[in-house]
């Protein structure tokens, strides 16, 4: 929308900060798995109260700390004690996997919640080698074929898949299908997002790579889809929001698994610790800067009131600058 000024020059305002979550369901030093799941559950109903828009669980396998290897497990249950904010997977790490039993899942999680339900997929193991091996063999080789599951996953996902010549549909079939989104930190997962006709979600948080080659890449190869007639990007950053930033740095070492009280965990570009007021204003500028349509927060915090202070700080700063 433009605005006209007293001079006739066209204004041109920013667009609202859109604010969702990603949970890698931490869980804290001398916590049972227990608390960290309920844990995951509040974090989701703060951030629905609050005017978040999405709340992504990741998966991770046999790594310390981290206490969430079936997102789709903890989704179902997390839509039971939400009432409207879309959940998703951030991602469900697809060449472990088969594309029919994933589209199998979350079609039954999309006539569970109907609406509501985003699948978002990644090629990364998730967890050691070993973990790795365990769970679905060579995951190399899986990993080469990533772009055939891909096209699978949507073949099922629309009802267009056949398998020897023979339809295969993925039920239940639900009215609203998941909305699909590919995670990643490079070209390749740009590529197989613009390729499929999904959403993009860059993994800053995770990377120090300038976003700003692989969403321009993704943009300029975008398919139109029944999924989505345009590019959407969203941008994945790490956020702590505390008085200060001192706090937010030392909040962050606190309760993290193998970890020394001096030990500091290592910044990324797109890491902020500081106050909420600092926060913004660094997302305005990355908003400006990659041109992306939301961002997913990742709370880099083992203590859980620190976690749901930041969640609440952030929402609030950008209600007010709104």
């Amino acid at each position: 929308m433009l605005v006209k000024m007293t001079d006739g020059s066209a204004y041109h305002p920013e667009p609202p900060i859109q604010l969702g979550i990603l949970d890698l369901v931490p869980q804290a030093e001398g916590a049972a798995a227990e608390q960290a799941v309920r844990e995951a559950a509040r974090l989701a109903q703060t951030a629905e109260a609050c005017g978040y828009t999405r709340y992504w669980a990741a998966e991770h396998h046999d790594l310390p700390g981290l206490a969430c290897a079936a997102p789709e497990v903890l989704l179902a249950h997390i839509g039971a004690v939400t009432r409207s904010i879309k959940l998703g997977t951030g991602a469900l790490l697809l060449p472990h996997y088969s594309p029919l039993k994933v589209a199998e899942t979350f079609n039954l999680l999309s006539a569970l919640y109907p609406g509501r339900i985003e699948l978002g997929i990644g090629r990364a193991p998730g967890g050691p080698a070993h973990a790795s091996m365990a769970l679905s063999g060579n995951f190399l080789q899986r990993v080469y074929g990533m772009e055939q599951s891909v096209k699978a996953l949507t073949g099922l996902l629309d009802g267009t898949y056949t398998y020897e010549g023979e339809p295969v549909q993925a039920k239940p079939a639900a009215a609203a299908s998941p909305a699909l989104w590919m995670l990643g930190t490079g070209s390749r997962s740009a590529g197989y997002a613009a390729q499929s006709g999904c959403g993009f979600v860059f993994g800053a948080f995770m990377s120090d790579e300038d976003p700003a080659a692989a969403l321009a890449a993704y943009r300029q190869a975008f398919v139109p889809s029944s999924r989505l007639p345009g590019p959407r990007t969203i941008l994945a950053v790490s956020v702590l929001c505390a008085e200060s930033a001192g706090e937010a740095a030392e909040l962050a070492r606190a309760g993290r698994p193998g970890l020394s009280d001096e030990a500091a965990p290592p910044r990324r570009q797109h890491e902020i610790l500081g106050t909420a007021g600092e926060a913004v204003s660094r997302l305005r500028d990355w908003q400006s800067r990659y041109r992306n349509d939301e961002f997913l927060i990742m709370t880099p915090s083992w203590n859980y009131e620190a976690r749901q202070r930041s969640v609440r700080l952030l929402a609030e700063c950008v209600k007010a600058l709104s």
